[in-house]
């Protein structure tokens, strides 16, 4: 949470490259986001818009949510540093700062709360796959997958650029007393296709699909 669009988009951008980040302008806007998705860490600046970062991680931890928090703010004095453990906070981290401290202080975080990174793939502009969680986030929107939609998937990222037969597709997902109709996979793929983006999946005819 950081209210100067400049640095928030300068820090996100950064952390993007090794974790999956969301970025809230004020206190409203990281209470909706909290409402509605379960994070590993939060970092929040203390002076934005509506209550105070420091005030926020008061208010979550009266509701016993005890997500690691990092406190990151202009002030200098130990005040504000007492203020922040006192909230709730478990790291404080000062203005200005290399982006190389902050995710170092997150690696520490990690260790310390055991928390495991989440395997994500890049599969285009503001289109990350989340395979362990079975989903899509596609510009900010969170799709959740079909159990064989996934399965295809992974396939597909797992084998690009090569053009793989229905047959061998099929053979790999499908258990033999179960395989399915190819209306049925057409459908599958044609799912696929309006999730992450028609000229992801293109069809070669009578031969199979490529993943570019």
């Amino acid at each position: 949470m950081e209210d100067d669009p400049v640095l928030g988009e300068i820090i996100t951008d950064y952390l993007n490259g090794y974790y999956s980040v969301d970025h809230a302008y004020d206190s409203q806007e990281a209470q909706e986001m909290l409402d509605t998705t379960k994070y590993d860490l939060l970092i929040f600046d203390v002076n934005v818009p509506g209550i105070s970062g420091i005030e926020l991680i008061r208010e979550l931890r009266s509701f016993n949510d005890t997500t690691p928090a990092i406190i990151i703010t202009a002030y200098d004095d130990t005040e504000h540093l007492r203020k922040s453990f006192d909230a709730g906070a478990h790291d404080y981290i000062k203005k200005p700062f290399e982006l190389e401290e902050l995710r170092l202080r997150i690696d520490k975080s990690k260790v310390l709360f055991h928390i495991e990174q989440e395997e994500k793939m890049t599969l285009g502009e503001d289109l990350m796959y989340y395979p362990s969680r079975r989903m899509v986030r596609k510009n900010g929107k969170e799709i959740l997958l079909k159990p064989k939609e996934h399965e295809i998937l992974s396939y597909f990222v797992a084998h690009p650029h090569r053009l793989i037969s229905t047959e061998e597709l099929v053979q790999n997902i499908w258990e033999f007393d179960q395989l399915p109709s190819d209306a049925t996979l057409r459908s599958y793929i044609r799912n696929l296709r309006e999730i992450i983006g028609s000229e992801k999946i293109k069809t070669q005819r009578g031969a199979g699909y490529r993943y570019e």
